[in-house]
């Protein structure tokens, strides 16, 4: 959860939307629910620790008549999430790029063409670090952390300290203007939570660490947890100082391409140069999540057309010799994301439909295991090491009336004002088309052959989980097929 720069895309839409109230008290809100989700999800790790995440949980608590079922309904959610996810990162790094042309130049604005070619250009980026630097992807995580720990703090510190005027306590704690937004007045706050709940997305690909820690029942549960404890903690210290130093608010929305980081940054430094140090912190961290964001998309292309999900699967699931990586998957993540950036020709609220698509069907993945151990009971968590004892079935229901109320709100434009079909937010019609593929695929040949995941037919599915459920990882392919094809050149020597 790249915190400072998901908020700093989406800064509009709260601030349209509600402006202070919204931005923090919003974000409060959201971390809470995200942490009880977060939590439901726990403890369902805690007893099914497997590296599959929410594909293998719902179809482990499921019959065995409706595990199929869920897990395709889950699987898919999770693939359309993770391209969606990918690709809002990556336009919202396109637009902010270009952003950075308007400190000098006030009168520059990006045309369709320029936004397109420069959000193509970051996706070629971004693949080609994931095949040529496949073998440096921890490094890369690893020096986020500590880029993204020293931009919030150098942020901070430039802004209070030069920021010519300060807003008052009172201004961004307790100022609530949606007037902007052309919503009522409280249900715009409900509209604006879009900007948190896409921010506070990626805790459930937490569970991809099972086959890499000790006790994992414990850990991972905890780590889970604690991702969307610190990132909200994380989004506090970075929201605060912006809004103590926020410019006229106006201003900020008249930005024609909906990303105004940079003017708040420039307004406080004082300069063009000064707005785009603090600017370039935000976009190192992007570079950071658009890679970690189309890794995780194609690793979760190739495991999900290696059960034969996707339509062509024995094309996605192969791993490339040269590069050790899922490199037809990897290419696939990447012309979808592409082709579905064509949508800003036809709606400049094309990157709101993008968050709202990777919000709906990340939260809505989240929710279904959750839903399924609801509906039975709750009978295979009764042991979780990770238990949420008596008030497990009150937090496992709130989160899920989130998430109903979730896919209704983020549906819906970020602004009313000057509505048209160029403005429109098309989350629904990317969502109802990807859906129309699954249900077709399904029907043409899930039904009959997709039996659900690999676990499903091991001893642990049945009997509960002593360690760790294991789903075949990548590099534990990559090992056998090396295995074999060594094996079988052996026997054809001898």
């Amino acid at each position: 959860m790249a915190v400072p720069y998901g908020l700093s895309t989406t800064f509009y839409i709260s601030l349209a939307n509600g402006q202070s109230v919204t931005v923090i008290w919003g974000w409060v809100l959201l971390s809470l629910l995200s942490t009880a989700i977060a939590a439901s999800l726990a403890e369902i790790c805690s007893v099914y620790p497997t590296a599959g995440g929410v594909y293998y949980w719902a179809a482990l608590l499921s019959t065995p008549r409706w595990a199929p079922i869920a897990s395709w309904i889950t699987g898919w959610l999770t693939l359309v999430g993770n391209w969606t996810v990918t690709l809002s990162i990556n336009f919202g790094g396109a637009q902010l790029i270009l952003s950075a042309i308007s400190l000098w130049d006030e009168d520059f604005v990006a045309n369709e063409w320029q936004t397109i070619l420069m959000f193509w250009a970051v996706m070629l980026l971004c693949y080609l670090v994931n095949v040529f630097g496949s073998k440096y992807l921890d490094l890369i995580n690893t020096v986020c952390i500590y880029w993204t720990a020293a931009s919030i703090v150098v942020i901070l510190v430039v802004l209070l300290v030069m920021s010519p005027s300060k807003r008052s306590g009172e201004f961004v704690f307790a100022h609530y203007d949606a007037s902007a937004s052309g919503w009522p007045v409280g249900w715009s706050f409900f509209v604006g939570l879009l900007q948190p709940a896409y921010v506070l997305t990626g805790y459930g690909m937490v569970a991809a660490m099972c086959e890499e820690v000790q006790s994992p029942e414990r850990e991972v549960p905890k780590a889970i947890v604690l991702s969307v404890v610190a990132a909200g903690f994380t989004g506090l210290v970075y929201l605060i100082p912006i809004l103590f130093v926020l410019p006229d608010v106006q201003t900020l929305l008249d930005v024609a391409n909906g990303q105004p980081v940079g003017l708040i940054f420039k307004a406080a430094t004082g300069s063009a140069g000064g707005g785009f140090g603090l600017l370039f912190l935000i976009l190192g961290i992007w570079l950071f999540a658009g890679v970690g964001a189309l890794t995780a998309s194609s690793r979760c292309t190739y495991a999900f057309a290696r059960d034969g999900a996707i339509p062509g699967s024995g094309l996605w699931s192969r791993v490339d010799k040269r590069f050790d990586v899922p490199l037809l998957a990897l290419t696939l993540s990447a012309v979808v994301d592409c082709l579905l950036g064509l949508i800003y020709f036809g709606s400049s609220a094309a990157f709101s439909s993008f968050t709202g698509v990777a919000t709906i069907c990340l939260s809505t993945s989240y929710g279904l295991p959750i839903l399924v151990s609801v509906v039975r009971g709750r009978k295979q968590l009764r042991h979780a090491s990770f238990s949420l004892g008596r008030l497990g079935f009150a937090v496992n229901v709130t989160t899920l009336l989130w998430i109903v109320l979730a896919i209704f709100l983020f549906c819906m434009p970020t602004n009313l004002a000057g509505l048209d079909a160029s403005s429109m937010n098309y989350a629904s019609v990317v969502f109802a088309g990807f859906a129309a593929i699954s249900i077709v695929w399904y029907f043409a040949w899930g039904r009959k052959h997709f039996s659900g995941p690999p676990i499903l037919n091991s001893e642990l599915a049945e009997q509960g989980v002593v360690g760790v459920v294991r789903g075949q990882s990548l590099d534990e392919e990559v090992r056998t097929k090396e295995a074999s094809s060594k094996e079988g050149s052996e026997s054809k020597a001898e």
